[in-house]
């Protein structure tokens, strides 16, 4: 059996999404495709624009067959952990064959040739790392000026290479697939259309362009021509319902309170808190009433706000260092299904039979694993799933969209 797996945010889903599914199903036949999607926060620390589950119904009706949700813990890190989490998820599963992703490059061998040198770090290449970031730059910097003067001139393309978002993650799927030698195979698809982070709308926009449009009240048809026309019509229903779009700061004053309560050793037990970063956050917390301003406060030339933006949100959900070392020792232990076509149900019954993480399939299976497993690992690392879905509920434009507990009430979506 061939099973096709794919990793995303679908924040939302777009044409983008739907070329990289439907230029892989080309490149072979697969039984299903398998998607590791992150659940109500993404990566860069913020709200996703609309829920998982309105997320996982696009997927379905567009070309997915199964999605599974990439745990908070690894949804919301840096790009390494985020591919480390997703490929040991679908690995886990004991059913996908291949992976798929999206690059700028477009081709494997160069990628390949560079996340070898990321997984193994020969010895030269360690030496000049350090140096970098004894220099002040933060991780991503010193790690793309080190591979320059590793490699240089071998690879007159690698600044392009290292530069491009997609790429970026591409490498970090390469290299985890060769750190734990997985018999995953990878196929990569040359992105098309707009740049990540280019503003403008277009048949082949970004999600940056069309979350950006979204939160600025433009609903109509240009936003409509930018995705498939199944995932258009689920993001309407979803904003016509009051449960979207979930506006990036809208977290502003939690995050503020909540920074105002910690002491600074609480400060800097934090995750990501790091080199007396702890004093930074403590003061900009008592000196700024914004969000925008305390990430301006805080931002330096070794912290990108990215990375500042996922403090911010460990700080909501009490994520420390030791919780994140506990949790990454034990993996992923479980998959919880967001949605499924018949396909996709046939699929879940090879899992079933074959993987050993716990299929969480209803609410009744969320709530049973999270009591049977509270105190333990897996237990805090659903909790942090079940925490992070009811603090997004409240997001909601509508009032009364805002109701706790919907893991426990929630039934995948069925396509």
């Amino acid at each position: 059996m061939k099973v096709l797996g794919i990793i995303a945010e679908y924040n939302p889903f777009h044409n983008g999404h739907w070329h990289l599914i439907e230029e892989a199903k080309k490149k072979q036949h697969f039984d299903a495709v398998l998607c590791i999607m992150s659940g109500n926060f993404v990566q860069r620390g913020e709200p996703a624009v609309c829920s998982k589950w309105a997320r996982a119904e696009m997927a379905l009706r567009c070309g997915t067959d199964l999605v599974i949700e990439l745990p908070f813990i690894y949804a919301v890190r840096s790009a390494y952990y985020f591919a480390r989490g997703a490929i040991q998820s679908l690995y886990g599963s004991r059913i996908v064959s291949h992976l798929a992703f999206g690059s700028e490059a477009g081709n494997l061998e160069p990628l390949k040739y560079v996340a070898r040198i990321l997984a193994f770090e020969p010895d030269e290449y360690k030496l000049i790392l350090r140096e970098k970031l004894a220099s002040g730059l933060s991780y991503p910097a010193a790690r793309s000026r080190a591979l320059q003067d590793y490699l240089e001139p071998s690879q007159s393309d690698l600044d392009q290479l290292l530069s491009g978002p997609n790429n970026i993650l591409a490498l970090e799927y390469l290299r985890v697939i060769e750190e734990l030698n997985l018999p995953l195979m990878p196929l990569t698809i040359s992105r098309k259309g707009k740049a990540y982070h280019d503003p403008d709308l277009s048949t082949l926009a970004s999600a940056t362009a069309i979350r950006s449009s979204l939160l600025d009240g433009r609903h109509g048809e240009e936003i409509q021509s930018t995705m498939p026309l199944a995932s258009w019509e689920i993001l309407s229903k979803e904003i016509d319902s009051g449960q979207a779009p979930i506006l990036s700061d809208s977290l502003e004053q939690a995050i503020l309170c909540r920074l105002r309560t910690l002491s600074i050793p609480e400060i800097k037990q934090l995750y990501e808190v790091s080199e007396g970063l702890e004093y930074r956050i403590y003061e900009a917390s008592r000196s700024c009433g914004t969000l925008a301003g305390l990430r301006q406060y805080i931002k330096s030339r070794r912290y990108s706000l990215t990375r500042i933006n996922r403090i911010l949100l460990y700080s909501l959900l009490e994520v420390n260092k030791s919780l994140v070392e506990d949790l990454d020792k034990e993996g992923p232990t479980y998959l919880h299904v967001l949605g499924f076509t018949h396909r996709g149900k046939q699929i879940l019954q090879e899992i079933n039979t074959r993987s050993s993480l716990q299929v969480l399939n209803r609410g009744k299976d969320v709530k049973r694993f999270y009591e049977e497993n509270k105190g333990y690992a897996p237990g805090s690392m659903l909790e942090l799933d079940i925490k992070a879905t009811d603090i997004y509920s409240l997001l909601m434009p509508d009032p009364d969209s805002r109701t706790g507990a919907r893991d426990y009430t929630t039934s995948p979506v069925k396509v």
